[in-house]
């Protein structure tokens, strides 16, 4: 198992895939990697070499802020936000939307399970 900025990486899939498991790396950036290290696409991560993964690693170190510099690095973005008192940061810290989606339904992922209201019942006909 290849052992890549702090993340264990999934031995059976291809490397491409597998970069992806990284905090920070995404498809786009999995593909320039793999690419500038002249690494075939079709290569399993189990297939690597150690030579190639520690190249692989060096590459990562050198270029790319991922794992807990970049979550740091997000989170005192967020926090700067909220210390400003600006709406992005309010909207931060209620808990809400951050970029304008509507709240009046849905946005259930940033408010959290439905609460049911008491003594509201149906209308009926």
């Amino acid at each position: 198992m290849a052992r890549i900025a702090g993340v264990n990486i999934p031995t059976n899939k291809r490397v491409v895939i597998g970069l992806r498991y990284i905090y920070g790396i995404g498809p786009a950036k999995a593909d320039k990697i793999v690419s500038s290290l002249g690494i075939p696409a079709e290569r399993r991560v189990n297939e690597l070499s150690d030579d190639e993964v520690l190249r692989i690693r060096e590459l990562i170190d050198r270029d790319f802020r991922v794992e807990g510099d970049l979550r740091r690095e997000v989170a005192m973005n967020v926090k700067r936000l909220m210390d400003l008192g600006c709406y992005r940061g309010l909207r931060h810290r209620r808990g809400l939307p951050v970029r304008g989606q509507r709240t009046h339904t849905n946005a259930r992922t940033r408010k959290g399970k439905a609460v049911a209201i008491a003594g509201k019942k149906k209308a009926t006909k």
